[in-house]
């Protein structure tokens, strides 16, 4: 009798207790997919409707992302007082990214990230001609790179942290490229306030690739304030020089004595406007720093006196665009008012080197079929006093 009271008091508590944790899975569960909201945010002309996923993390930081071009429209980061403001320049209307989005703002860019020379390379013996959109050279995978396309957003359901998986094929000779091209990345809100982009990609045929983020950040919160006063640090004790298109000449040059060494924390604005011919051929700087070490590793600091935001970056990358929003020219409100103005954002585009189809001594972009390109990008976001 008594043995028989004390198992039924034993399944009693067992399934008292597996009840309880399974309804914390449940509540688990369903508190992962509140952290990821989903809207309409506005239709093409060419008829699709684009939806907008906003991410939160347990802080309240946020990342807004629309499945055209694969845009981040929105990230907030705390300033010292605990007060989350948007930190990335974009429209203020669905438009303006729908019509050719001509600063990039916020954009995943392929298939080939910064430019390449006359928009031609060769890949095994034969020449391909790629398209031309920066005077004679190809920029950011062409008109109708990956910045215009319509990507795939699924929800991972099972993930540590709000993650969004975002998945396009580009055509074989789309922009003239070769090969069906199949790319993949994963966005990732972590509860340490980084945002966390990887990219895979494979293709059929040869081809090269090189995938990059082009947010441009102002971490005062103000777009119509210049980013001049960033104090910006860059892991990198070389910089590749260019010419008069912008086009890598091949030296790798040292940034010591030159207005390109911010391997000491200074102000963008320092040395920006210096005697210079590299930055008069860019209007400031608008080129690629070769990274020290290899791996995932921190690779730049920009910290923002005004309002104690620091945004730290990591990537396996070997080169970095510090591009310092010289092109940007007022022709477009601002989410905060007024206008994007000269140098009112900055660009950090981790990436392989500009050009280096065309130019063999620099780490090779070619990606062969059975093989699956790699990489990670890490901006993260915190305080300091």
């Amino acid at each position: 009798m008594k043995k028989t009271t004390y198992n039924g008091i034993f399944i009693l508590l067992f399934l008292i207790i597996f009840g309880c944790k399974k309804e914390n899975n449940k509540q688990d569960i369903s508190g992962k997919m509140e952290n990821i909201s989903t809207s309409d945010y506005g239709v093409t002309p060419k008829g699709d409707s684009i939806k907008k996923y906003t991410l939160t993390n347990k802080n309240g930081m946020k990342v807004e992302v629309i499945n055209f071009g694969g845009i981040i429209t929105s990230l907030t980061a705390p300033d010292r007082n605990g007060k989350y403001e948007d930190v990335v320049l974009g429209f203020t209307k669905p438009e303006g990214y729908f019509d050719g989005n001509p600063y990039y703002f916020g954009a995943l860019i392929g298939r080939y990230g910064n430019r390449i020379a006359n928009a031609k390379f060769s890949l095994e013996g034969k020449t391909y001609e790629i398209n031309k959109n920066d005077g004679p050279n190809s920029l950011h995978g062409g008109k109708e790179g990956f910045h215009t396309r319509f990507w795939n957003i699924e929800v991972v359901k099972d993930a540590k942290f709000p993650t969004l998986k975002l998945s396009y094929t580009s055509a074989d000779g789309e922009e003239g490229y070769p090969g069906k091209l199949t790319t993949t990345v994963f966005y990732t809100l972590t509860d340490d306030n980084a945002l966390e982009i990887s990219y895979e990609a494979e293709t059929d045929k040869p081809t090269v690739v090189n995938l990059t983020q082009h947010s441009y950040f102002n971490l005062s919160g103000n777009f119509t304030k210049t980013i001049t006063d960033h104090e910006l640090q860059i892991n990198a004790d070389h910089f590749l020089p260019v010419n008069e298109t912008l086009i890598p000449t091949g030296e790798q040059k040292a940034v010591k004595g030159t207005p390109f060494d911010f391997t000491v924390s200074k102000a963008i604005g320092k040395d920006i406007n210096a005697d210079d011919d590299q930055l008069k051929k860019g209007k400031g700087y608008d080129h690629n720093w070769i990274l020290n070490g290899k791996g995932l590793r921190s690779i730049a600091k920009v910290y923002h006196q005004g309002t104690g935001r620091l945004m730290e970056v990591f990537t396996d990358e070997p080169g970095v665009q510090f591009y310092s929003g010289n092109f940007l020219d007022g022709k477009f409100d601002t989410k905060t008012g007024g206008k994007n103005e000269f140098r009112t954002g900055f660009c950090l585009e981790t990436q392989h080197f500009p050009d280096s189809p065309n130019q063999p001594s620099f780490p090779s972009t070619e990606l062969k079929p059975g093989q699956k390109y790699h990489s990670k990008t890490i901006y993260k976001f915190s305080v300091k006093n």
